[in-house]
This record gives C-alpha cells, sequence and structure tokens, in this order.
C-alpha cells in the first residue's frame, strides 16, 4: 500500500519561528489516525522537527538526527549535513522515504535522502503532500496580515487541509524565539 504524506510548515516572522502539521496519517485510502504527533522537540526545546512521510522511516531518521545533535550541539546546520551524508550513502538509510524539517532560534532547514540541506530565503518552508499549498497560503498571509508567525502557521495549515485530503484540521503549532 501507498502512505501519504502529512503537511508541514515553518515560518520564521517578527522574533518567532513557528512549526507546526496536521495529525493524519493514510494508508492508501484509509485514515488510519488522526491526530498524530508529527513535530518534536529536541535538545531542551532548542530545537523543533517536523517530519513527512513515512512513519517508521521519519522516527528512524529522527533518532539519528538526535545522535547527530549531540555530536554537535551547537551547531544545528553541521548535525543535518552529517545526517544527510549519512542518509544518502547508508544502503539501508537510502530506502528510508521521508522528509524532515528542523528549525532552531537561527536555522529553517529542509533534510532531505538525496543529501539536500536546504534553509529557504524567506524563512518559509512546506513540506508533505500538502507542503505547497501550505506555503502559497503563508506567503499570502504574511504579505497582507498582521498574524504572527504560529497564527500565520495555524491558517495556512487550516487552508492547506482545505484543498489536500492527506492533511487534516486537527493542527499542531509549536514556537521558539529566533534571531533575525
Amino acid at each position: 500500500m501507498k502512505t501519504h504524506s502529512t503537511t508541514i510548515l515553518t515560518v520564521r516572522h517578527g522574533g518567532v519561528v513557528a512549526i507546526g502539521g496536521d495529525g493524519q496519517v493514510t494508508v492508501g485510502h484509509t485514515i488510519m489516525k488522526a491526530d498524530a504527533m508529527k513535530i518534536r522537540r529536541l535538545m531542551d526545546d532548542r530545537v523543533l522537527v517536523g517530519f513527512a512521510g513515512a512513519t517508521a522511516d521519519a522516527f528512524a531518521l529522527l533518532e539519528r538526527f538526535e545522535t547527530k545533535l549531540k555530536d554537535f550541539p551547537e551547531n544545528v546546520p553541521r548535525a543535518a549535513i552529517e545526517l544527510a551524508k549519512e542518509w544518502r550513502t547508508d544502503r539501508a538509510l537510502r530506502r528510508l522515504e521521508a522528509l524532515m524539517t528542523i528549525v532552531d532560534a537561527a536555522n529553517t532547514l529542509l533534510l532531505t535522502g538525496n543529501g539536500d540541506v536546504i534553509q529557504p530565503t524567506d524563512g518559509i518552508l512546506g513540506i508533505g503532500s500538502g507542503g505547497d499549498y501550505a506555503v502559497a497560503a503563508a506567503r499570502a498571509l504574511l504579505a497582507h496580515s498582521s498574524l504572527g508567525a504560529a497564527e500565520i502557521v495555524r491558517a495556512a495549515l487550516e487552508i492547506a487541509g482545505d484543498i489536500d485530503v492527506y492533511t487534516n484540521a486537527h493542527i499542531v503549532v509549536e514556537t521558539l524565539a529566533c534571531a533575525e
């Protein structure tokens, strides 16, 4: 069965970085769970990670990333790069089907199995099946409203959930103070 993704969105705005995700887990054409937690706090709440894709694969990558953070506790980009290198070169890890977005006070990073570690220019990043919808909504809300980062993430995820059948309205948003 094909496992469909989710929607994770990150917005960096007004001295805050917010990351949110929906709670739907879909296998094939069946919603298996509506309230999954796809955002994790790491490093004494200094790092937030959101994941999309196959759940077991995402958790395997999350555990590996935690290990890399312990190796490079003051350098989140370096920990992400080290995981990306391992993910791309390790035979077992290469088969994992997931994406991760990682945020701390200074960085917003997309991490993929292709070896990509990308920091978006505008501080807005979306992954998963509804990621593009959420990013478009977040950019519009940022340009045409006075909402804060957390409110933009929530509203944009609600919009994505109205469009993408693999995204629901059970939304969790976490925030960190950030350097802008």
